[in-house]
């Protein structure tokens, strides 16, 4: 019996062994996320501060992601992954330990947010570019979908347990879950055949890599269009994990657990946005449903600094997190089917370098505008310089001639 359209990629083994692994490992992922957000609030009470955790775990990315996109080419992926994701769990369980003695401080955080970025330099492009080795690129949009209903899965869950645990037992054990929860990747990765074989490499150093994939991206229209969406809506609508906490706290007077209800309300949409892409079935995505979602998660965040109801809240963010889902895997999906095999870890070394490196200054600017002005100002001006710059590129997308969207050859 043949496979539907969505669920393709689930017919490889070592992808189903891959997609279980990070079933598990996701949903610790997400409390930890809810955890920190929450620690740090306890220790400075600070919007600003708790932004500025947000830049320090991705600032790394901007400096280094052109260097892990060209690693990622030239390695065997999975080898590089368990050493990725080992570290990962290391770092969780030393913030669990801090966390635990009672001693925590603010710059402990810091430092490991810091080391959490240096890792997801290395771990984000391989990783992206790993699942194309393990289902082919006829599967891709199956794939990435699938990964996009685990994420968010995991971001239902996550959250609610996490605000649970926190409201009931502190910060800890949600920092020790997470740091288990990735002993399920490890293992799923050990038992992984796909090596993700290094690329023939076309310039003799990695300089010259790097070089070809930029110059391949700059060349490429659709490309170029698909990182200047993610690069808008980064900077100013995605950086939910710093909104939600203020949101809750600040605007709707509730505690860890109506935070962490906050969240699993964004990841329900995020769930259901990756069923409706799992269900549309393989092939590149069009370009009017990624600015017609990117539209859609910038004026949901507007009305969302509006809402004074805990239950309208909830709604909507249930709707972002589902327009926001068929953005991000949309777009990833253009960029991994679009992009050459040899040149793939480095494209999505930029969709890395975009997509998160822009993050510190989105959350640094998200915290400034919150702690001057408030958070629902905040969620005001961040989604609407959101519709302004994706109304922008629609645009000039549009003035386009179909000649000048050709693909380069690869």
């Amino acid at each position: 019996m043949p496979w539907p359209p969505g669920l393709r990629a689930l017919r490889h083994r070592d992808y189903r062994l891959f997609w279980g692994g990070q079933l598990v490992s996701l949903s610790g992922t997400w409390m930890q996320s809810v955890g920190q957000a929450w620690l740090v609030l306890e220790l400075t009470n600070s919007p600003l501060r708790l932004g500025l955790i947000g830049t320090l775990q991705y600032a790394p990315m901007l400096f280094f992601a052109f260097v892990g996109g060209a690693i990622a080419d030239r390695v065997r992926k999975r080898r590089l992954i368990l050493g990725t994701q080992s570290a990962l769990m290391c770092q969780a369980f030393a913030l669990s330990a801090l966390a635990w003695s009672g001693h925590v401080q603010y710059w402990h955080v810091a430092v490991l947010a810091i080391l959490y970025g240096l890792a997801q330099t290395l771990d984000m492009p391989t990783r992206q570019s790993f699942v194309a080795d393990l289902v082919g690129r006829e599967d891709v949009m199956s794939a990435i979908a699938l990964n996009s209903a685990v994420f968010n899965g995991a971001r239902v869950v996550g959250p609610a347990v996490a605000g649970l645990l926190v409201a009931r037992y502190g910060v800890a054990p949600a920092f020790l879950l997470n740091g288990m929860s990735f002993l399920a990747v490890i293992a799923a990765l050990l038992l992984i055949r796909t090596e993700g074989e290094p690329r023939p490499r076309e310039g003799s150093t990695m300089l010259e890599e790097i070089a070809a994939g930029a110059r391949y991206a700059s060349n490429t229209p659709l490309i170029a269009l698909v990182l200047g969406l993610i690069l808008v809506m980064s900077l100013f609508v995605i950086n939910f994990n710093t909104l939600v906490p203020l949101i809750a706290r600040d605007v709707l007077h509730e505690g860890a657990h109506g935070f962490g209800l906050l969240m699993a309300s964004l990841g329900m949409g995020a769930v259901f946005g990756a069923l409706v892409l799992a269900l549309i079935g393989a092939g590149r995505p069009a370009v009017s449903v990624v600015i017609a979602a990117a539209l859609v998660v910038s004026a949901a965040t507007m009305a969302l600094g509006g809402m004074r109801s805990f239950s309208l809240a909830a709604v909507t963010l249930v709707i972002i997190g589902g327009a926001q889902i068929v953005f991000t895997a949309s777009c990833n999906s253009t960029l991994q089917i679009t992009a050459p095999d040899r040149l793939r870890g480095r494209i999505m070394s930029l969709y890395a370098l975009v997509f998160v490196g822009s993050s510190p200054f989105g959350a640094l600017l998200v915290g400034s505008v919150a702690e001057k002005l408030g958070v629902s100002a905040a969620c005001a001006i961040g989604g609407g310089c959101g519709l302004l710059g994706v109304g922008l590129l629609a645009l000039r997308w549009q003035g386009r001639g179909a000649r000048s969207r050709a693909l380069p050859e690869p």
